[in-house]
């Protein structure tokens, strides 16, 4: 296999990146409308698409902001090559941003209910989707792993075995939304699935990444990786009420 792999439909050669970062978010947006329709909203439509909206544009903020963080050195080098600034982007900064964004907007319009269990499934499709261009693209996508002896190291094109990390992404969102799609089945807590998405996203990421050639920037992590961190600490008091439910249950089945 020669990285990037290039997608033919006729006479067209496709960038994977640009192909299956289109169908994620084409696949994503009807799984959500899908959903909306299937189990109702809690906002009627005029408020729904202000939330969208600021997800929207705190997602782009926040993919950029935190890429361009990710090393300091770099982006200060290239801080005049809007090519370089505006080409970048990370999963972690968006869903951040995002998530801020929609909870000033609530703010503004006096929403104080849950709205983002919608949104977890079709986001780990989402993802899902989106990391296979991740890893069709090879090096030049740098979301690759650090070097592997493991059967299944990739050898991107320059001759080095390396973790798929991309994949291990895809494989990873996938489960988490079969878990999530069962759970949001289940009589739950509103916005629980989406907390859950999150903590268990962000859990993931602070993981694998201790995987990737990231910058470490403060005490071994890298800016997505104390971003990551930093998140985890902002959903503390689901998660402790999460242990708390399941040691109450355990205690009751004892």
């Amino acid at each position: 296999m020669s990285f990037p792999v290039y997608l033919h439909f006729a006479s067209l050669r496709l960038h994977p990146h640009l192909v299956f970062e289109a169908l994620a978010y084409a696949v994503g947006f009807r799984a959500y409308l899908w959903l909306r329709k299937r189990n109702g909203d809690a906002l009627d439509d005029a408020n729904r698409w202000w939330v969208i909206a600021a997800a929207a544009m705190g997602a782009v903020a926040g993919s950029k902001i935190l890429y361009w963080l990710e090393d300091l050195r770099l982006t200060f080098t290239h801080r005049m090559d809007l090519a370089f600034l505006m080409g970048g982007k990370t999963i972690v900064g968006a869903l951040a941003g995002a998530l801020f964004a929609v909870e000033a907007m609530k703010l503004r319009l006096g929403i104080t209910r849950r709205t983002g269990d919608l949104f977890a499934v079709p986001l780990c499709l989402g993802i899902a989707i989106g990391r296979i261009g991740c890893f069709l693209t090879g090096l030049d996508d740098h979301t690759f792993g650090l070097v592997t002896r493991l059967p299944w190291g990739i050898d991107f094109g320059d001759g080095i075995a390396r973790h798929p990390t991309q994949l291990y992404e895809s494989v990873f969102a996938i489960l988490l939304g079969i878990f999530l799609w069962r759970r949001s089945l289940q009589p739950h807590v509103e916005g629980d699935v989406f907390k859950i998405f999150m903590v268990a996203y962000f859990a993931f990421r602070l993981a694998v990444d201790f995987l990737k050639p990231d910058v470490r920037v403060f005490l071994g992590l890298s800016s997505i990786q104390l971003v990551s961190a930093g998140m985890l600490f902002y959903y503390m008091a689901d998660i402790m009420r999460w242990a708390g439910v399941t040691l109450a249950w355990r205690e009751a089945r004892a």
